[in-house]
Order: C-alpha cells, then sequence, then structure tokens
C-alpha cells in the first residue's frame, strides 16, 4: 500500500476518458511528459543502427483493465462519499454509529468542565455562575456547531477528513507537494479535479501561483500540516489517559479498550453506539430535571453580556478559567478527522439532534444546581444527579469515559493512513476492517504504541486534572491548524468571496487562539506534554519527507539514459531467459539506476521486463478504469513496458500476488493489441495527410510558426476523418470519409506478424513464471554535508527506514521469487 512512487517516461503516454464513444480524444505527450521535447505530428524518421527510430505517435488511449487491485473491485461505489449517504435509513444507521465513535470524548465533558473552571474562579456570585455557563454555551455554538457542522466538514476530500485530507486538497490544486513526482496525467484522474467557481479566479490563481513558486511557502504550509497531525496523535495519547480516576482501574480500562480496536470500527461502534445514547439521554433528562427543579432563571445565559460581567468581575481569574472551558469541546476534532470512517450527512444529523441539545441541557442543568448549591462545584456532576439515579447513572458514566477515548483512536489511524501515503509517514501495517467502508481501518504498530503511552501517562500524572491541562493545548492547536488550512481552501479552492473568507480566520481564529493563551498558562501544570509530543512526532514526520525527498532526486540524478539502453541492443549486454520479471521502482522520469545493478549483479535477464511503479496521487480514490498507464520502453525488440498504478490514499491494494499476475498479463495482452490498432491508425491517417494535399493544410502550416502549435491541441478522431473526407486536392483527388473509414485496417489486428509475435513471447514468459526484482536502498548524506545533515540521514532517516514496512510486505510473494540487490543512494 505504501511502497513505491514511481514511473519513467519515454514515448507518448495514453490518456482521456474512455476508449470509445463520444469522450474519446487524441494527446500528444506534451500533456503527460514534461521532459520530452516536441516533434511534429508526422514522424521525421531518422535512422539508428538496428534500433528503427524515435518516433512521436497520437495515441488513443485503452480502457485499461485494473491489473494490480483486485480487492477494490469487490468494493462497489466507492468513489466520492456521496456513495455512503445511499437512503434515509443507512445514514440513520451511520449517525447512530457515531455517537459511539466520534462524540465519546465530546460527550464526557460535563463530567469535568464546571469543576475545573470553578476550582479557578470560586462561585461568590450568580454573575460567576451564569458567565461560566454563557462561555461553555457559545464555546459550543460557535466552535463544533457553527465551524464544523457548517463549514468545515464541507471541506472534505470526497468523503475524507482531517487535516492531510485538506493538504490533498491544496495539493491538487496546487503543486505543492515536495516529493517532485506529479505528473500531468494524473490531473486527468475524474477524483482529482473539482469544478471551480468563475468568481475570484485571479485571485485563486495568484495564490497558486505564489505557492507554487516558494519553496519556503511549501515548506511551511507542510510543516503546519505535519504539526496538527501530531496534535491529533497527542489527542491519542491523552483522551484515553482521561477514562478513569483511579491509576490500576484506568489501565485495565485502557488495555481492554485498545486490545478491541482490531475489530474494527463499525463492530467497536455498534457496541458502543448503545451506551453512549443512553449517556446522552441521561445528561439531556438530569439536565432538564434539575433545570426545572432548582432554579429556571439560568436560562439568562443566553445574553452572551453575562460573558463580559464574568470577565469584568474576575480578570485575571476569569482568563485563567478559559483553560477549563475549553475542555467543552475536547474531542471536536474528531468529527472532520473521523470523517473517513462515517459520512458528511450521519455526522451533521448526530451533532444537531442528539449531542448539541443534550449537552447544552446537561450544563444548563448543572448551573442551575450550581445556583441552589454553589458549594458543590468541585464534584458538580455527580452531586447534581437525583439520589434513586445515582448508582445507574454512575456506571453509565463509567463506561462513556472508557468509551470517550475511541474518537482520538480512530482520528489518528485515519492520519497516519493518509500521511503514509503522502510520503509522511514510514510505512506501517494497515489492516481495512471493512469491504464496505474502505476508510475504517486499524494500524497495529500505532494501536499498541498508543496504548504503551496512555499508560506511561497514567502512572506518571496520576491526576486527571493535570492530563486535562494538557488535553486543551493539544485540542486547540489542531483547531488552529484546520482553520488555517480551511481559510486556505476557502481562497484557493472555493473561491469564497473574500469579506466572507475573512471572517472566518477573524471570528474562529481569534477565540482559539484565546482559548490557546489560557490553555499555554498551564504549561507547568502539565501542558508540556502535547507540546512533546508533538514535537517528537513532527521530527519523525519530517525526517521522513525529508529524507524521501532526497532520496527520490537522487535516483533522478542516477537515472540510465535511454541512449546507453540502445547501445546496449536487444539483449543488455547479457543473456535474456524466458520469464517475466517486474522491477519496482520510485522513479517518475528515466530508468532507474537500480536497473543498471541488475544487469551488473544478474548472469542473465528476464525476456519480458516490465518496470512496476505505484504511486499515490493526492486524491482518495483512483478509479479503475484511470488507475493505470502502460507504456513501452524501448524499442519493441526489447520486450520492457512500464505499468504505473496510482492509487488514492484510501485505495487497497491486493495481496494476492496469483490474481496480481494474471491481472497484470491480461492488462498488458489489451494495452498491446490496443497498440497495434492504433499504429495501424495511424499509419493510415499519415497516408491521408500525404495524399490530401490541399491549400488549408499549406495555410495551416504556415499559421502555426513552427509546425508543432497543433501538437497543444487535442485532435479528435472524428474530426480528422471529416476533414480527411471532405478536403479536395486537384492533385489529389477526392476522397470520402466512407473511403477513409475503409482505408482502416479491421479490429481484428492477430493478423500483425510482429503482434502475434510479441504475444507469443509473451505467453511464453509467462509460462516461465514471474520474478519481484526489488531494491534495497541505503541513504547516506554525503561527506561534504553538514553535521545536523548527517546525523538526521544517516542514524535518524536510516533507523525510521529499517524498522518500517518493507516494500514487499503488501504482497505475498514466496522468497524464491524475489531478487534483492543492494544500493547505496548518496544525498
Amino acid at each position: 500500500m505504501d511502497e513505491h512512487d514511481g514511473i519513467e517516461e519515454i514515448s507518448v503516454r495514453l490518456v482521456g476518458s474512455s476508449a470509445s464513444g463520444s469522450d474519446s480524444r487524441w494527446v500528444d505527450g506534451t500533456e503527460l511528459d514534461a521532459e520530452l521535447p516536441s516533434y511534429p505530428v508526422l514522424d521525421e524518421i531518422e535512422g539508428r543502427q538496428g534500433y528503427g527510430s524515435l518516433r512521436r505517435r497520437l495515441v488513443k488511449r485503452p480502457k485499461r483493465v485494473d491489473s494490480f487491485d483486485g480487492e477494490a473491485m469487490e468494493i462497489a461505489g466507492v468513489h466520492g462519499h456521496n456513495s455512503k449517504d445511499q437512503n434515509f435509513w443507512q445514514t440513520i444507521t451511520l449517525a447512530f454509529q457515531t455517537l459511539g465513535v466520534v462524540y465519546g470524548d465530546l460527550g464526557t465533558s460535563p463530567l469535568y468542565v464546571f469543576a475545573d473552571v470553578f476550582s479557578k474562579v470560586p462561585i461568590k456570585s450568580e454573575v460567576d455562575i451564569l458567565g461560566a455557563l454563557s462561555l461553555v454555551m457559545y464555546t459550543i455554538t460557535l466552535l463544533p456547531l457553527a465551524k464544523y457542522i457548517f463549514v468545515v466538514l464541507k471541506a472534505n476530500d470526497n468523503g475524507e477528513g482531517g487535516t492531510f485530507a485538506l493538504y490533498s486538497l491544496i495539493c491538487r490544486y496546487a503543486n505543492v507537494n515536495t516529493l517532485p513526482n506529479r505528473q500531468a496525467a494524473d490531473e486527468h484522474i475524474s477524483n482529482f479535479r473539482l469544478k471551480l467557481p468563475t468568481p475570484e479566479f485571479e485571485r485563486a490563481l495568484h495564490i497558486k501561483e505564489s505557492l507554487e513558486s516558494r519553496s519556503s511557502l511549501k515548506t511551511v504550509l507542510l510543516l503546519l500540516v505535519l504539526m496538527g497531525t501530531s496534535m491529533i496523535i497527542g489527542d491519542g495519547i491523552l483522551t484515553p489517559a482521561m477514562s478513569g480516576a483511579v491509576v490500576i482501574v484506568s489501565i485495565v480500562i485502557l488495555v481492554a479498550l485498545f486490545s478491541i480496536q482490531r475489530f474494527g470500527t463499525g463492530k467497536v461502534g455498534f457496541m458502543f453506539s448503545p451506551a453512549l445514547a443512553l449517556w446522552f439521554f441521561s445528561l439531556g433528562s438530569i439536565g432538564l430535571y434539575n433545570l426545572v427543579k432548582h432554579d429556571i432563571t439560568v436560562l439568562r445565559a443566553f445574553n452572551p453580556a453575562y460573558i463580559y460581567f464574568f470577565f469584568k468581575r474576575n480578570s485575571k481569574d476569569a482568563w485563567s478559567a478559559l483553560g477549563g472551558c475549553v475542555l467543552c469541546i475536547t474531542g471536536a476534532e474528531a468529527m472532520f478527522a473521523d470523517l473517513g470512517h462515517f459520512s458528511v450527512r450521519a455526522i451533521q444529523i448526530a451533532f444537531t439532534c442528539v449531542v448539541f441539545p443534550c449537552l447544552l441541557l446537561a450544563y444548563i442543568g448543572q448551573a442551575a444546581y450550581l445556583m441552589k448549591y454553589p458549594d458543590s462545584a468541585e464534584r458538580i456532576f455527580y452531586d447534581s444527579v437525583p439520589d434513586a439515579l445515582f448508582w445507574p447513572v454512575f456506571v453509565i458514566a463509567t463506561l462513556a469515559a472508557m468509551i470517550a477515548s475511541q474518537a482520538m483512536i480512530s482520528a489518528t489511524f485515519s492520519c497516519v493512513k493518509q500521511s503514509m501515503a503522502l510520503g509522511c509517514f514510514p510505512r506501517l501495517k494497515i489492516i481495512h476492517t471493512s469491504r464496505r467502508k474502505m476508510g475504517r481501518i486499524y494500524i497495529p504498530v500505532m494501536n499498541w504504541f498508543l496504548m504503551i503511552m496512555c499508560i506511561a501517562v497514567v502512572a506518571i500524572f496520576q491526576s486527571t486534572t493535570d492530563i486535562a491541562n494538557a488535553y486543551g493545548i493539544a485540542e486547540v492547536g489542531v483547531m488552529i491548524v484546520s482553520t488555517t488550512l480551511v481559510t486556505l481552501v476557502m481562497l484557493l479552492i472555493w473561491q469564497t468571496n473574500l469579506l466572507l473568507v475573512l471572517c472566518f480566520p477573524l471570528v474562529f481564529g481569534s477565540v482559539e487562539l484565546i482559548y490557546l493563551s489560557a490553555a499555554l498558562s498551564k504549561i507547568k501544570e502539565g501542558g508540556w506534554l502535547p507540546l512533546a509530543f508533538a514535537t517528537c512526532f513532527l521530527s519523525v514526520m519530517y525526517t521522513w519527507n525529508y529524507g524521501s525527498v532526497l532520496k527520490y532526486q537522487s535516483e533522478v540524478k542516477g537515472k540510465i539514459s535511454t541512449d546507453f539502453m540502445l547501445e546496449l541492443g536487444s539483449t543488455l549486454g547479457t543473456v535474456r531467459v524466458p520469464g517475466i520479471g517486474l522491477l519496482y521502482n520510485e522513479l517518475v522520469q528515466g530508468i532507474p539506476s537500480i536497473f543498471g545493478q541488475f544487469l551488473l549483479g544478474l548472469p542473465a535477464i528476464h525476456s519480458t521486463m516490465v518496470f512496476v511503479c505505484i504511486k499515490y496521487v493526492p486524491v482518495p480514490v483512483v478509479p479503475q478504469e484511470e488507475r493505470f498507464l502502460f507504456r513501452r520502453v524501448c524499442p519493441k525488440d526489447y520486450h520492457m513496458f512500464r505499468c504505473v498504478a496510482r492509487y488514492g490514499y484510501k485505495d487497497v491494494q491486493k495481496e494476492d500476488h496469483h490474481a496480481f499476475e494474471q491481472l497484470l498479463v491480461e492488462s498488458l495482452v489489451k494495452f498491446l493489441r490496443r497498440e497495434a490498432q492504433d499504429l495501424a491508425l495511424e499509419m493510415n491517417l499519415n497516408e491521408l495527410e500525404f495524399d490530401s494535399v490541399s491549400v488549408r493544410s499549406r495555410d495551416s502550416g504556415a499559421q502555426g510558426g513552427d509546425g508543432n502549435d497543433d501538437l497543444r491541441i487535442p485532435l479528435m478522431r472524428d474530426r480528422i476523418l471529416e476533414e480527411a473526407g471532405t478536403v479536395t486536392s486537384e492533385e489529389a483527388g477526392t476522397v470520402t470519409s466512407e473511403e477513409a473509414v475503409s482505408a482502416f485496417p479491421s479490429s481484428d489486428v492477430d493478423e500483425d506478424p510482429s503482434l502475434e509475435y510479441e504475444l507469443s513471447a509473451l505467453r511464453e514468459a509467462m509460462d516461465s513464471g514471474f520474478t519481484y526484482m526489488l531494491a534495497h536502498g541505503e541513504v547516506r548524506a554525503k561527506k561534504n554535508s553538514l553535521f545536523l545533515k548527517k546525523l538526521v540521514i544517516n542514524y535518524f532517516y536510516a533507523f525510521l527506514r529499517r524498522n518500517c514496512r518493507a516494500g514487499a510486505a503488501n504482497m505475498r510473494v514466496p522468497h524464491l521469487n524475489v531478487i534483492r540487490v543492494g544500493m547505496t543512494y548518496m544525498v
């Protein structure tokens, strides 16, 4: 799922829509290979000893068989988040599951919010209670409801949420990815482009150009995304640590909680959702009871003026109390980060219909109780529970506290998966726990790492108050990153009116910065912990990305030239034996240098070679029919091909190598047949061009200047046929469209001797078996590098590469079928 992102370009790419119909189009290679020189439409035959000619071909893309993703075929309708919302009852079922996975953390905040707030501001008058209640109510209304439910959730990437989903969106519209493996062909993926509105288009282009032209802005954007992801992982450590008050009990709960993660989000959600639904019902019911029984006048807190009175009365203590108030929105980021497990509509329904009203009633009820019993602030939740319901509510509250951490655990899995696909996290084993929902995943290494870290936090702090102090910083930090990225999305992609764009960071960003300033005041009381976690994870992710980019650049510099391959001849300077060799590489342009190591190290090379390049593109899912690009490498008698497999960060790869091999050969055969058809079609088109000399063609050539302008314009086959059939000339006579069509070869191209020979050679190679040729590369810093670079590359990055998941780990390939060659990259 994570290994190889690369391709090498020599001849014209096949792109377009489908293989037939009105959407078919002819393109030239400049749309795909920027490094290739421009050639005239009609090939100029330049003799080359024994190797034919370097030819410019106009090719129509065949409709490809998905030859690398067997499992994706079993998942129907996975392209886009709209497929999740198939009908009303499925949406309601998903909304019910979100209670157990997404809203556990947010739902358990009434257990400790007021206790923390009034530990900083003692209750001396009703203004303190009404001001604190008003703060809590408007914080929940402003951030989770207004920001996330109505704005941020709409910034999803085809149903996927989180900081890396936002980064993926931005990468699609501006080439800001630090790994230089983007191709123009990727932009033809249907999920790649979104419809751009026309207003503010010039401003969006200016922002795009600024991001693409300044490497410093690319680095800042990447660091911002990595920081947000690091904070989410830190949340995944801190949230479970708040599940209980007794250390031993907390550790037992944590072990049980992380042990059941392997069953998947769906089963965990159905297991936890009934308990959380009962919990929210209890919150709302008890809150309503307290409101009616004790003091209904607390509804005055809907007047935001009480917030002003609260700060006027308590000044500095009120600002310190914001660190406790922010706990009422802990877990709000999970609504966006967990989006890949559910759907936008399900999360919106659950929050607006259940979570939001129940939380408001819970806080209002506690405030009403405090109006009558102000001394109960330290144990406000349990004291406000009616005596007859105390023990049942105590049991439900304990279960809810255990379940609360599920939101950030699931969010951590999603963020790590996204960051791995985009080249910003070491490769780990990922288990897809659902065939229907590709976003539901389980990462064993991260699961057990989180468990160990949570146990360590509980054992060291032994106080949920100190952990809560740390948790506030992590939560608000993630929110600020999301606000910044969504603002960029509004400017670059949505192209929203500038006034509305400015309102978003001014309103939400200002509130978040105020809360962050209050939370940072608790650094000595535990607030340093999320900063330490974030720094560690940020270092790991940035080091992995930095080392990967340097390694890729080193491979680009060391690639093998096509001229050298032609000088070797079709035997490649060695013996060609029957068999198919699948060589994995990471290059986007050029023949990988590792192939030279195989030629030097092996006594023979396979009769058919396929350069397999697995590349992740910044989309959630690549449709099957758009996944693969087949190309021929060198002349026909070399029997060398390249296949580029493009995956989104939610795509699933099949591990069965037998299915992989079978689908590969089937797809390659289809490619060869289509190539033969296209060559025959091109030859006839060229004959028509030469035989139909006209004043029109001479005029168009004069207008073109250098003769290459038509290469930049897609040519439709029907248009060519129409023009070829209607143009007349005194010298050549008249060619009708019917005559032109009759001149084309029949669809049965098996009569082509070269095709029949090539298919026969492919069958013989297949019968001899497949060999997987993998590179084991070591990356070292150059001797003249700075000490810090040597330290990062030679030790830190090298340690991560040695201990991450190997490239072939996703395929169940027998060891006898694998050949590895070591290589050192100097960066």
